[in-house]
């Protein structure tokens, strides 16, 4: 039964490989070149800077995936909204670890104040990811036709989205509600 655990800085030569192999072989990233090692040590330390999870599964000792959740953009007001990364590595598809990271990183999430979840997938032929979304309750909210350029098509990506705990119904916790407004 594969762990699913918080991520330590030495899993990351194992993520660099397990990203590299979607950025060279696969349409669910949009990059075209795999990120070095230190560039995969700074995006991870980019996210837990921000108070975020990153994520891997590990079996027999072996890093077989990782997800994590970084703001869905850069400016503060985003910072209750995440886009989650999943990515395994090759052979593992089909297992239900994609669903087992996936699950573990919306309870860290919402853990952490986060009330809405994207994914931003690419491919829209991308069924497993879609699929796995769709198994945890995102719903799709949108297609974007043949925004990117990879491994010789145009590729769309598929927005999907899930909201976590409170939602939109009240402030987050780190938040004053609004004072009411004179009458």
């Amino acid at each position: 039964m594969p762990l699913i655990r918080a991520s330590r800085e030495d899993d990351l030569p194992s993520v660099t490989d397990i990203y590299a192999h979607h950025v060279l072989h696969g349409s669910g990233t949009f990059e075209t070149e795999p990120p070095s090692l230190a560039d995969m040590t700074s995006r991870r330390a980019d996210v837990l800077g921000k108070g975020l999870p990153y994520l891997v599964a590990e079996d027999a000792g072996v890093v077989v995936g990782f997800a994590y959740g970084n703001w869905f953009k850069p400016r503060p007001a985003y910072r209750y909204s995440v886009e989650d990364s999943i990515y395994l590595a090759p052979g593992q598809q089909g297992k239900g670890l994609g669903r087992l990271l996936l699950s573990e990183l919306l309870v860290c999430c919402e853990a952490v104040g986060i009330r809405k979840v994207m994914a931003v997938i690419g491919d829209s032929a991308n069924a497993g990811s879609v699929g796995v979304h769709r198994s945890l309750g995102f719903s799709q909210v949108g297609v974007i036709d043949s925004c990117g350029w990879k491994m010789g098509a145009w590729r769309d990506i598929v927005i999907m989205q899930k909201t976590l705990g409170a939602g939109d119904t009240k402030p987050p916790r780190d938040v004053a509600p609004a004072a009411a407004s004179p009458t």
